[in-house]
């Protein structure tokens, strides 16, 4: 079978090898493909893979050969499921791979809004610390015990999130439209989405961004948070209204706020987010650690050993 890789660019850019994808037939890499080249570059695949690469309707229905779509991340937005089910072609993700990298990577965020630990070593590096006391600060230093960590979104990374919080000394708060199981650890409580951004010191996002929930975070809720509290979102962009994030931290309604996504990726030079104050933006980095990239290429593959079996897994479609 001929395997397609439409993105390969950001799960291997040298250091995560295609070993385990390229056992299981012909395989072709390509690290990235504009819109005008994906029939192309997927011209004859029975498999295709893909990250952010979109598979439309009309693209599918160009390529005859296809069988199998593997989308390279848990989000599978960018196929229309929908038309690959009516061509029977089954559409799988990768659902678990990345749970510690990115509940990791909130408490790195938090951590740097809490400490700027960069801010204070470059004033040392800069020769301030003789010039100044024996122990100085230039922002305010805050301690997580005690404080409340709403969570919106409490499937496996939001638990894991819930974890971590617990483990500093954290109350708990989350809301999900399923509840599941409670965690063992106390504080904890469920709660509703408004009352989460009225409480919590800290809300992190975790959940998948569907028609309901997109931009839901607005002037609105935005309007509840405490002055001194944070956002987080490592989960999907487009939950957050980014002109209302930008004016509440620029009006200072809360104290700052820190994505790893925003709803337009690569970021574009003028969204308000770039200018306003107390503002961390990283690119889409939560999910990068080579543990979590290693994973993800050993589930891929299993997916399409056990398409090729007649028994797939993961089929979201």
């Amino acid at each position: 079978m001929k395997i397609v890789v439409l993105d390969g660019y950001a799960l291997n850019p040298g250091d995560n090898p295609w070993t385990p994808v390229s056992q299981l037939g012909e395989l072709v890499v390509h690290d990235r493909t504009p819109a005008d080249q994906i029939l192309a570059h997927a011209a004859g695949a029975q498999i295709i893979l893909t990250n952010k690469t979109p598979l439309s309707a009309q693209t599918i229905a160009q390529l005859p050969e296809l069988r199998f779509i593997g989308v390279l991340a848990t989000g599978f937005n960018v196929v229309d499921v929908v038309a690959a089910r009516k061509r029977g072609i089954a559409v799988s993700n990768i659902p678990i791979y990345g749970t510690d990298s990115v509940a990791q990577f909130v408490f790195a965020l938090l951590l740097e809004m809490c400490h700027h630990v960069p801010l204070h070593s470059g004033l040392v590096h800069a020769g301030e610390w003789p010039r100044r006391e024996w122990s100085f600060w230039d922002t305010p230093l805050i301690e997580l015990a005690g404080r409340k960590m709403g969570i919106v979104g409490f499937g496996r990374i939001g638990r894991r999130v819930g974890e971590l919080a617990h483990a500093f000394g954290m109350d708990v708060l989350a809301f999900d439209t399923y509840h599941g199981s409670e965690p063992a650890y106390k504080p904890f409580a469920w709660a509703g989405i408004e009352d989460v951004f009225a409480q919590g010191h800290v809300v992190s996002l975790h959940c998948p961004l569907t028609p309901e929930n997109t931009g839901m975070v607005n002037g609105k809720l935005l309007g509840l948070m405490k002055k001194e509290a944070f956002l987080l979102n490592t989960s999907r962009g487009p939950l957050i209204n980014d002109a209302d994030l930008a004016n509440a931290l620029s009006k200072g309604q809360i104290a700052g706020a820190a994505l790893d996504v925003i709803s337009v990726e690569p970021i574009e030079p003028t969204n308000p987010l770039l200018k306003a104050p107390n503002c961390l933006i990283t690119p889409h980095i939560a999910w990068a650690t080579t543990s979590a990239r290693r994973r993800l290429m050993a589930t891929a593959a299993q997916n399409i050993a056990a398409f090729q079996a007649g028994k797939p897994i993961n089929v979201i479609n």
